[in-house]
């Protein structure tokens, strides 16, 4: 189910029978159709156990289960919207960046400490992100909010990227990251203050950054 980009800060998606979609709750602008909204409290495509896992990790952004026939605009407080494609990988992204996403894409929950280690978890509590993260695998679509815009950054072996944790926003593919200190890093060419850090990923994918240290 494509999400088709309106402007910036908007999009839409068709919806046919037997099709779905999650959305955030009050991300809906307008829609044309028979189109129904419901809350969900099955934890997306995920289950249960998706839903549970997010709650424990603080990933518990209430979701709206989308249905019918038509299409539906969204969009949510004035942020950017980038549309990220997968073709059976997987995105990472923090559950309340999710604007809306395709149903048949598989929803869980991913504790930051396993890719990084140790590392893995002080970048949870540097950036003020949570520990766990949200995944999305499957095919499909996904509308992913941020701040002054997105780039997308790809990732290639041997080509790692290096991003200030706090313009972090997404990324997907076989990807592993690491949190790194470099001495001075961000009061040289950062646009953070304080510790030195720096999120390095390697591996095959991309990443997306926001033109923005803010949160949403």
């Amino acid at each position: 189910m494509p999400f088709r980009e309106i402007n910036s800060k908007m999009v839409e998606a068709t919806l046919a029978p037997g099709q779905k979609l999650f959305s955030q709750r009050g991300a809906m602008l307008a829609y044309r159709g028979e189109v129904s909204f419901t809350p969900n409290i099955q934890g997306g495509q995920g289950g249960v156990a998706s839903m549970i896992g997010r709650r424990v990790a603080g990933e518990s952004t209430p979701l709206m289960t989308v249905e019918g026939s038509g299409t539906v605009m969204f969009g949510h407080g004035g942020h950017h919207i980038q549309v990220i494609e997968l073709a059976g990988d997987t995105l990472y992204v923090e559950a309340d960046r999710l604007l809306a996403f395709d149903g048949t894409l598989q929803q869980g929950t991913m504790f930051m400490g396993s890719q990084g280690g140790v590392m893995g978890m002080v970048r949870g509590q540097v950036t003020g992100q949570g520990l766990f993260t949200t995944t999305l695998k499957g095919h499909g679509a996904a509308a992913v909010m941020a701040h002054g815009g997105v780039i997308e950054l790809p990732i290639t072996p041997g080509r790692d990227v290096h991003v200030d944790p706090q313009a972090y926003v997404a990324h997907h593919g076989e990807v592993r990251n690491k949190l790194s200190t470099a001495v001075g890093w961000r009061d040289m060419v950062g646009r953070g203050s304080g510790e030195a850090f720096q999120l390095e990923l390697s591996g095959s994918g991309a990443v997306y950054v926001q033109a923005s240290e803010e949160k949403l």
